[in-house]
């Protein structure tokens, strides 16, 4: 597989950061001004499940995609499908609740999952062309690179989280929407004048067959991936910003500002992971931190619900505390798994692998997001809290399972 320059890859990365970055931003302004509109949580959850399954589909072909065409032309086609998609939404009505707009705004949202995954795949998978040797100095490369792409990455996103609330709040949702359209479009003139050479075409041209043939070593991984983002987002998507802004009675600026606040200090923790684990050694040492930590997870999202039910603290101050305890966990599972998709492939098939892995990713996201407005029309944020719990103890259940050492992965 065709390899990358060191200049190319900043290139990419940089367009990756400002993609997450409208990403976030979207997602709030979507979420606080449909909830304004009168969106009921299992309709505000509807409005993102064609965005997470899209993403499903998006990461299984556009792995195969990347593979036989390069992963350049998926970049700039997921930077071109985010401008539109931004533009678009900005044109729809609000005045009232109807099926008509619900699917509308669904369709565009699917526009808008299709688009972050490409540009994802595109960048995850140029860390590994980058850095492909293997061998304990280069593993270690690896894991402070991908810890350092996602961690970034995600505190960008919890920028934009924040930015989404200021934005609607002070410009309003056409031109908030407009402005982040604007943003991106900057960003693909960049990237079309600078990013001129291929990068990640395979050796040999990928049958479709071998989407679903893959090692039992990423099958598993991926397995817990897609449970372990099940167990942020069934209280992420709906449950919790919903229950700041309708039972506590946040403004939508301080809801967005939270949900800023937790995914920038996720990201944080992310970049940092090598180092709190002790873990940039190398395989062996990466999967005894992933086991590790796998239940630690388990551990703090269980005292979250059951704290809530003593009456001596507010339940604002239970979750703020509780779920920070539950990010800094969380950041650290998902940069190890981030670190292990690339140690266990090789580097012909890395899009493949990649794409395969962000698959189960948006299974996850996808399971997580319907079961965050259902379980919370239920039971309220206790449900979803309890419902996390269960998809992180699976998660952790299947990190023991990974292969330790290289010559183990079959």
């Amino acid at each position: 597989m065709s390899t990358i320059t060191r200049s190319t890859y900043s290139l990419v990365t940089l367009a990756y950061w400002a993609f997450m970055l409208t990403d976030g931003a979207l997602r709030m302004v979507v979420l606080l001004r449909f909830h304004a509109a009168g969106y009921s949580p299992i309709q505000l959850s509807f409005l993102f499940l064609l965005y997470e399954f899209a993403g499903i589909i998006t990461n299984l072909i556009g792995g195969w995609i990347g593979a036989r065409y390069g992963l350049r032309k998926t970049l700039f086609l997921g930077l071109v499908m985010q401008v539109i998609a931004l533009t678009a939404l900005s044109f729809t009505s609000l005045s009232e609740v109807s099926v008509l707009s619900l699917f509308f705004v669904m369709g565009i949202q699917a526009l808008s999952g299709v688009a972050k995954d490409l540009t994802k795949m595109s960048s995850k998978s140029s860390v590994k062309l980058l850095l492909p040797e293997q061998g304990n100095a280069n593993e270690s490369r690896l894991f402070i690179w991908v810890a350092l792409l996602t961690g970034i990455k995600n505190a960008l996103k919890g920028v934009g989280f924040f930015i989404g609330g200021f934005l609607l709040t002070y410009l309003g949702y056409q031109h908030a929407l407009l402005g982040l359209a604007g943003l991106l479009f900057l960003t693909l003139i960049v990237c079309l004048l600078l990013v001129r050479t291929e990068f990640g075409k395979s050796k040999h041209k990928p049958k479709i067959s071998t989407l679903f043939s893959k090692s039992s070593a990423i099958n598993t991984l991926s397995l817990a991936r897609a449970f372990l983002f099940s167990s942020r987002d069934v209280w992420f998507v709906i449950g919790v910003p919903i229950f700041l802004h309708e039972t506590l009675g946040w403004s939508f600026s301080q809801v967005g500002g939270f949900m800023a606040a937790w995914v920038i200090g996720y990201g944080c923790v992310q970049a940092a992971a090598p180092k709190i684990t002790g873990a940039k050694q190398g395989l062996t040492s990466a999967v005894k931190a992933a086991r590790l930590w796998g239940f630690i997870l388990v551990s703090i999202c269980a005292l979250i619900p059951l704290s809530l039910l003593l009456p001596a603290l507010p339940s604002g101050t239970i979750l703020l505390i509780g779920l920070s305890l539950f990010g800094f966990a969380f950041a650290i599972n998902s940069s190890v798994h981030s670190y292990l998709i690339l140690a266990y492939t090789n580097d012909d098939e890395v899009s493949l692998n990649v794409g395969f892995y962000y698959m189960a990713n948006a299974v996850g996201r996808l399971v997580g997001t319907l079961c965050s407005g259902l379980c919370y029309m239920a039971g309220g944020i206790q449900a979803c809290l309890w419902s996390a719990v269960l998809f992180c103890l699976v998660s952790a259940i299947m990190s023991l399972r990974f292969p330790l050492r290289f010559s183990e992965i079959k």
